[in-house]
């Protein structure tokens, strides 16, 4: 199902787009500011649904409305504006909208009426390495609780963030609190022999940054999220490698006396790939399509490393971070830099492959005596 948002206000149209995902699993949406981006999508592809305001910087939403009335007539549009006057609405409705929502809208009332105006189960089934390659060029969202980008733009900032400004911004996320309630109630952070009270204390006692890195797993963990069993397994599996090749590098790092957390979010980050495909995967399962646990390893193996460049760029993250990201999976042998060879001998540890030749030259190119075990 395809669906085209012409609002020019970027909140308005991130949050069109999210609720419009919601309802329709796979949902292809495009986003145009102006009424001539709109015309431009018209042109270059056909749409299951359209949501439009009314007032655009070039024109009226109601010029769209009009034109593509001329040659469909079944549709579905929704306006979404700040005009209630009934004038206005008789004035949409003549041209056949299909709905009419008032800015600020309502989200449950926006969730409802476009349940309404297009069943999920009109949409068709898209051919699974389609819908991977026209998916690609949309936003690319996870499906958890907390946005992974939201916490890399704090991760970006956390110098200047008090333990006091998070624990405001996370104290109705039940998931949040209850994840850093833990961590820091566990064994290597009850100093003082007594458990921490708050979400603030807490936080204060595993400290701003490492407390981001503990949201930043949270958010990449979107196995609850799948309703396939299949793809909730691979999911785990990749997420808990995730998981390991941070724990890993960690433990390297203190070794080498260098900072851990910028090495451990490397680690959290680099199978977001794979998680961005298995959300892909579960929307194609979700439209009526099916797959066999070996076709889903193979598309896999063929789009994560697309996605996870995708996602690279979307999150605007440094080169310096992708650079360790990317040694995770591939490192030259003529590679020097200490902070990558960290990363591939984390993910040769964490794979279980720490008596293979490379991870040995890793290790001894490190410093790291390779008789002896690492430890975390």
């Amino acid at each position: 199902m395809k669906a085209l948002i012409l609002e020019d206000d970027d909140l308005v149209s991130e949050l069109l787009e999210t609720v419009v995902a919601g309802i329709y699993p796979g949902a292809l949406v495009k986003i145009a500011e102006t009424l001539d981006e709109a015309y431009e999508c018209v042109r270059a592809n056909t749409f299951d649904l359209f949501i439009t305001d009314w007032n655009l910087p070039d024109g009226a939403g109601l010029d769209l409305v009009k034109q593509i009335r001329k040659t469909d007539t079944d549709v579905p549009i929704v306006m979404v504006s700040g005009r209630s006057d009934r004038d206005s609405v008789l004035q949409a409705a003549h041209f056949g909208i299909d709905g009419y929502m008032t800015k600020p809208f309502d989200v449950k009332q926006l969730h409802e009426r476009l349940v309404k105006v297009l069943k999920p189960s009109q949409t068709s089934v898209p051919d699974v390495s389609e819908l991977l390659e026209s998916s690609l060029e949309e936003v690319v969202q996870l499906p958890s609780d907390v946005d992974p980008a939201d916490v890399l733009e704090l991760i970006s900032r956390q110098d200047d963030l008090s333990p006091a400004q998070l624990a405001e911004r996370w104290r109705e996320e039940a998931s949040v609190t209850a994840r850093l309630m833990d961590v820091a109630n566990s064994t290597s952070f009850r100093r003082t022999g007594k458990p921490v009270e708050s979400l603030r204390d807490a936080i204060s006692s595993m400290g701003v940054a490492l407390t981001l890195n503990q949201v930043l797993a949270l958010s990449l963990d979107v196995t609850g999220k799948l309703k396939h069993e299949a793809l909730r397994e691979l999911s785990r599996t990749h997420y808990d490698a995730a998981l390991q090749v941070a724990k890993k590098a960690q433990t390297l790092a203190i070794k080498l006396k260098k900072p851990p957390v910028p090495l451990q979010k490397a680690g959290l980050l680099s199978r977001v790939g794979e998680l961005a495909v298995l959300k892909v995967l579960n929307d194609f399962i979700a439209l009526g399509g099916s797959l066999e646990m070996t076709e889903a390893e193979q598309l896999l193996r063929k789009w994560s490393q697309a996605y996870g460049n995708r996602l690279k760029v979307q999150w605007r993250l440094p080169l310096r971070v992708r650079e360790l990201i990317g040694a995770v999976h591939f490192l030259p042998t003529d590679s020097t830099q200490e902070d990558r060879l960290i990363m591939r001998a984390a993910a040769m540890l964490a794979a279980g492959s720490d008596r293979s030749e490379e991870c040995q030259r890793l290790l001894r190119r490190l410093g790291i005596d390779t008789e002896a075990p690492v430890k975390d």
